[in-house]
């Protein structure tokens, strides 16, 4: 009998010793966080991941509102031509036209101008609901509109300076 209990001893023994070998091997192999099979944290995401994202996102920004500062600066800057969506101050000296698009609007702010147009109307001025015909004066701070193509303002002051929103072109 005691040959008995001593084998199922043993046998326990070994089953034991077996189960423990075999659930190391498992844990050991398994290893959460390693290179093969990474553990990502919500304080990894919130402090290092999303920070660094941001930052690769302003980066990008700022390079795109530096490459569009400086193509509406390459163009409004020249006084050749230009399209802006915003009021930009254009100075002109006298002599010079600024020919507008359809659409495109003025506002004389310092100096005298005056309408260019081959024909009637030549420009809408919007503040007083009326038309200015070729060579009347702009009023400062009135704004004028385009309707038609080949409408333009030009400078009889030594330096005018208008704001200017849609596309121009200046001769």
């Amino acid at each position: 009998m005691k040959t008995k209990k001593n084998r199922w001893l043993l046998r326990a023994v070994v089953l034991l010793a077996l189960s423990g070998i075999l659930s190391t091997t498992v844990s050991l192999a398994a290893e959460a966080g390693s290179e093969g099979d990474p553990l990502v944290t919500l304080s990894y995401l919130n402090d290092t991941f999303l920070d660094t994202i941001l930052a690769k996102v302003d980066q990008k920004i700022a390079a795109r509102n530096s490459q569009i500062a400086q193509q509406l600066g390459g163009q409004t800057a020249s006084g050749t031509s230009g399209t802006v969506a915003a009021f930009t101050v254009v100075t002109l000296s006298k002599g010079q036209v600024l020919t507008g698009d359809i659409g495109c609007e003025v506002m004389l702010r310092v100096g005298t101008a005056a309408c260019v147009s081959p024909s009637s109307p030549g420009l809408i001025d919007e503040s007083a609901a009326v038309t200015l015909n070729n060579g009347g004066a702009l009023i400062q701070n009135h704004l004028y509109m385009m309707t038609i193509e080949g409408r333009g303002v030009k400078a009889t002051a030594a330096t005018t300076k208008l704001l200017v929103r849609g596309t121009y072109t200046i001769a």
